[in-house]
């Protein structure tokens, strides 16, 4: 009974936040559900639908969106933290929202849920997943997570303890997802065999051998540590890889080949077909914020979510082999964003940028990166206010051309709001 009154109150939160357009209802109706009944995640999902967690650092929206894309595709009842709420309140949001009116559980054949990655070791605590999915770990945040060594023992710890019956998905090129679980744990492992880079780049993270902490070394490099690495000490080296290229990316650049592969994993190791994941990731749209493309008034915009350092250099890469002519760069200091904004100095900007780049920069924290912009010797227009800073950017560009906005998470929000007019959550 009292889960039944919960889902109708949260419903009922979510109707009035839409109606006054106050956002999409993404975590209210879950924070005020584990208030009433902190068992609320594992009682409201039936026993027949399979569990399905993504967690990572980078990536984890794009890839559970993706996935979900891909079961749906094939004629799966899907659920799915859509919004990208990944906290423990928007993981019981969107289980709210799934579930039927006059009814207190989910019954899908899937519930596909990103999760925080520091509420990773919460959430298996009230969920037991069938299939766990790790895409990567960056420094992110560090005022709100501390360095990465934190959660990767947290998470070493978490998946010590996992069921034998929850099947790992992990990327074999990033050394703290290669080791995770225990030797009984069913694994399969993604990743790529690209030399991108010709050496460890500056501010790259988990450079030491998970086992020994000997320094790493690479035989080839994708990016930041990601790479074919082995530990020359205890001759840990990365796992064989099951998966390691695709006919068809849907999203670009080196992130989007690993979120790609993942999905594709996953959808091979759930009995479907190369045929029906090819012709589902071909019909497949990025999710909101994350290649998200717009347009007006005949101009072209695309979003690219760039949160930290590692996500920021992707992001400059992506754009810059597109041919990039015209970059806002959106810097905010909101809680969820991190008040620390320190990171900006690890961007890449001195080689990602050209000289000859329209640069424009906004957002709550807009002369921190001004000021990191002229240390990288770059000209740029300063705009404290970011809808005079998105109409101008616009206006300016010649018809036929795109201006590419990065942005950390709060301000990604804020442009999208401004594009469409409404708040997400």
């Amino acid at each position: 009974m009292l889960n039944f009154l919960i889902v109708l109150i949260g419903k009922s939160v979510s109707l009035f936040s839409n109606f006054f357009n106050l956002g999409s209802g993404g975590t209210w109706p879950g924070h005020i559900a584990l208030k009433l009944n902190k068992n609320f995640i594992n009682q409201a999902i039936d026993s027949k639908t399979k569990i399905v967690l993504v967690a990572g650092t980078n990536g984890k929206t794009s890839t559970a969106t993706l996935i979900t894309h891909i079961l749906t595709q094939c004629g799966n009842q899907v659920a799915h933290n859509k919004t990208g709420a990944n906290q423990l309140n928007g993981i019981a949001s969107a289980i709210i929202s799934e579930i039927p009116k006059l009814s207190n559980k989910l019954i899908k054949d899937y519930l596909i849920l990103e999760v925080d990655e520091n509420v990773l070791p919460l959430a298996l605590k009230k969920l037991t997943p069938n299939t766990m999915i790790c895409l990567n770990l960056f420094r992110d945040q560090l005022d709100r997570y501390g360095e990465i060594d934190s959660i990767v023992k947290k998470w070493r710890d978490s998946f010590s303890k996992l069921s034998t019956n929850t099947t790992l998905i992990l990327n074999a090129d990033d050394p703290q997802m290669a080791i995770l679980g225990t030797k009984k744990t069913k694994k399969y492992f993604f990743g790529l065999n690209l030399n991108l880079e010709k050496e460890i780049q500056h501010g790259a993270d988990s450079i030491f051998c998970p086992n020994c902490q000997s320094e790493l070394i690479y035989k080839t490099i994708s990016f930041s540590h990601l790479g074919n690495w082995a530990c020359p000490t205890c001759k840990l080296k990365r796992p064989s890889l099951d998966i390691s290229s695709s006919n068809f990316f849907p999203l670009a650049g080196t992130y989007g080949k690993y979120i790609t592969l993942a999905a594709i994993l996953f959808a091979k190791n759930q009995k479907i077909s190369q045929e029906k994941i090819l012709s589902s990731i071909k019909k497949f749209k990025p999710p909101f914020g994350r290649q998200e493309k717009f347009e007006i008034n005949g101009k072209k915009i695309e979003i690219l979510l760039s949160k930290n350092p590692t996500s920021f250099n992707e992001s400059l890469k992506t754009i810059k082999n597109q041919g990039a002519k015209n970059v806002l760069l959106v810097l905010n200091d909101h809680y969820v964003d991190g008040i620390d904004v320190s990171w900006i100095w690890d961007i890449d900007f001195e080689n990602l940028l050209s000289k000859s780049t329209n640069i424009a920069v906004s957002g709550e924290r807009v002369y921190d990166i001004a000021i990191r912009l002229k240390y990288a010797e770059k000209f740029t227009h300063i705009f404290t206010d970011l809808d005079e800073a998105i109409n101008k950017m616009i206006e300016n560009i010649a018809m036929g051309e795109k201006l590419y906005v990065l942005a950390n998470y709060s301000a990604m929000l804020e442009t999208r709001k401004i594009l469409l007019g409404r708040k997400l959550l």
